[in-house]
């Protein structure tokens, strides 16, 4: 099972060829007869560049699914899809005691601006993210994309807990419609030792139009999404988690309310009663409910149907 843990990694030669050897011994230990190098008796269940890394062979039809985010020019046939997200999740829970988790970036984890739309009242921000001399731990100017766009970056209370809590009872994952580009700077300033994420980043190259839980390799039964757009996730509802938007900058979403963002008030969401601290209350109440069960019954178990139990108003 090991070739799932290293399926998330961003593998340089030598570790995409230990990688091939593991895709090699997955599929055979779960195939009838025992592939060696033979295109014949081989499905092409895991295809690199067009070529299969279990059989060697060229392959010329694209069936399946991409997993670029994974591994540059990986793709899995339907067969490998279905097999691994079985896997994984029996792996994980048995194992490890642990599910998964499909975090958004944007207003979920933190808040981001173009520096050219703070306000007036918001200008003395620019200083206090310095990179040179920053006065604050959770606010950041970058600079994102060909044309080098400046951004605020603010991030929410309580993301730092929230991940290293939530990182002991699932295996996390990022979703986000932005570009990779845009998602890596990101996660440079919330995970930059990537001890949380590995690699298991999908983002807005993968699947631009909406989200979906086929490219997340795990049962949708043991998956848990945590977002603050509800209509992004089409057919996923029942694994979603709506978290309430986080909104420290000004924006146009906010442009009507009498009321002052964050930063103009000098002030910010509350740590201990936040969004992110309630989330991590109901992630707890379903890791406990879905591990309450004896071992052999782990099987059936489903968060969806623990989340329609749980009272989601505490968010």
């Amino acid at each position: 099972m090991s070739v799932i843990r290293n399926l998330a990694l961003e593998s340089d030669a030598k570790r995409l060829q230990k990688i091939e050897q593991e895709i090699r011994d997955f599929v055979n230990q779960k195939s009838k007869t025992p592939i060696k190098s033979n295109p014949r008796s081989c499905g092409h269940w895991y295809v690199r560049y067009r070529v299969c890394i279990v059989c060697k062979s060229k392959v010329d039809k694209r069936e399946g699914r991409a997993f670029d985010y994974l591994v540059q020019g990986l793709q899995l046939s339907h067969e490998a899809v279905t097999l691994t997200k079985r896997f994984t999740t029996q792996y994980y829970s048995l194992k490890e005691k642990k599910l998964h988790l499909v975090l958004d970036l944007d207003n979920t984890l933190l808040h981001v601006m173009n520096v050219s739309r703070l306000s007036k009242a918001e200008k003395y921000l620019i200083k206090e993210a310095s990179s040179t001399s920053p006065l604050r731990d959770d606010l950041w100017k970058i600079e994102v994309g060909k044309y080098s766009t400046e951004y605020l970056t603010k991030l929410r209370p309580f993301v730092r807990d929230f991940l290293e809590e939530a990182n002991e009872m699932f295996t996390v994952s990022v979703y986000t419609m932005g570009s990779r580009d845009y998602a890596k700077a990101l996660l440079e300033l919330i995970d930059p030792e990537e001890v949380y994420f590995e690699g298991r980043v999908i983002t807005g190259d993968d699947s631009p139009y909406v989200k979906t839980l086929d490219l997340v390799l795990a049962e949708e039964r043991g998956v848990v999404i945590v977002d603050d757009t509800r209509s992004v996730w089409t057919h996923h509802k029942s694994n979603l988690v709506e978290i309430s938007k986080y909104y420290y900058f000004r924006d146009n979403a906010q442009q009507e309310s009498s009321s002052k963002p964050y930063s103009e008030e000098k002030s910010d969401e509350s740590e201990g009663d936040g969004g992110l601290a309630n989330v991590l209350k109901l992630l707890k109440e379903v890791h406990c409910g879905f591990f309450r069960v004896k071992k052999d019954q782990l099987l059936s178990q489903d968060v969806r149907l623990l989340l329609k139990d749980i009272d989601v108003k505490l968010l």
